[in-house]
């Protein structure tokens, strides 16, 4: 059986999770009480028909305090019966989320007469921590829209080839700041531009013609072949660790030559000794 908690603080993308999961055969509830958790997953391991049964619940915010501080023990409860159980926490920034309810007038779950919409925007994260402590995948929905949501948590949720860690290879370019999610980063903007090239400014790194000026240039097989030598020492430990989720950054200035080249290249090697390795462009799928 295969169980995902899905949390976060209103506004960050919670239904859209549960709507990819469900199209994607989880049989899904939303603000599922967090006491009954265990006696939820117990049930569905007795009565299930499916040979290979997958639950997605939501537990956030709209829970009594007193169940969500309780979150870590039903979490444990539930791993105890050998359940794989995933962790899935999504957020924003404090200004996103406050742009978000404004603009389609919800109500926030936590506001009321003596609350305001920016101080339960901050008070939930504080309430939720409980969670956010043992989330297995953290997603930043900040700058994401609909779509990349809903890619996203179909490559890290849905697109697992078998059980243990799965490993993300992302491009990305600084100039659009960091990936939040990351566990590792490496910098690659001291190697030659292909943007400096005008006839490779307009293709990518996933380019024939990009890849053979990099593929030609000295530093970038140096800097490849470190790279590559410690991530395939030191990822199968993430994984002996039993981390669910490890996301390796490669990031250059506008993440279209430099990263991308090197992300494909270093991922499409990985994946000859590692299992469940994927591979995404954060700026070419915006």
């Amino acid at each position: 059986m295969r169980l995902i908690v899905v949390s976060g603080r209103s506004g960050s993308g919670k239904s859209t999770a549960l709507d990819v999961l469900e199209d994607n055969g989880f049989y899904c509830i939303d603000n599922l009480p967090a006491a009954l958790l265990p006696d939820l997953t117990e049930r569905a391991l007795l009565h299930t028909e499916l040979l290979h049964p997958r639950l997605a619940v939501s537990i956030d915010a709209r829970n009594l305090p007193s169940q969500i501080k309780r979150f870590p023990d039903l979490l444990n409860q539930v791993r105890a019966s050998h359940i794989q159980c995933d962790v899935l926490y999504l957020d924003a920034d404090n200004a996103t989320l406050l742009k978000r309810f404004s603009e389609t007038r919800r109500r926030h779950p936590l506001t009321n007469e003596s609350r305001s919409l920016t101080e339960a925007i901050e008070d939930e994260e504080l309430l939720l921590a409980p969670i956010i402590d043992l989330a297995d995948l953290k997603i930043d929905t900040s700058r994401l829209n609909l779509y990349q949501l809903r890619d996203i948590l179909k490559l890290r949720l849905v697109d697992q080839p078998e059980a243990g860690t799965a490993f993300l290879v992302e491009s990305f370019g600084f100039k659009r700041g960091m990936p939040v999610d990351a566990d590792l980063v490496f910098d690659v903007r001291c190697l030659p531009n292909p943007y400096w090239k005008a006839e490779l400014r307009e293709h990518t790194g996933s380019e024939q013609v990009v890849s053979e000026y990099l593929a030609a240039q000295p530093e970038v097989e140096e800097l490849y072949q470190d790279t590559f030598a410690y991530l395939q020492k030191w990822l199968p430990r993430f994984a002996a660790s039993n981390r669910a989720y490890v996301t390796v950054a490669i990031g250059c200035t506008g993440g279209q030559h430099r990263s991308v080249y090197l992300a494909e290249r270093l991922g499409k090697a990985l994946k000859a000794t590692l299992k469940n390795v994927q591979i995404r462009h954060r700026e070419l799928s915006s």
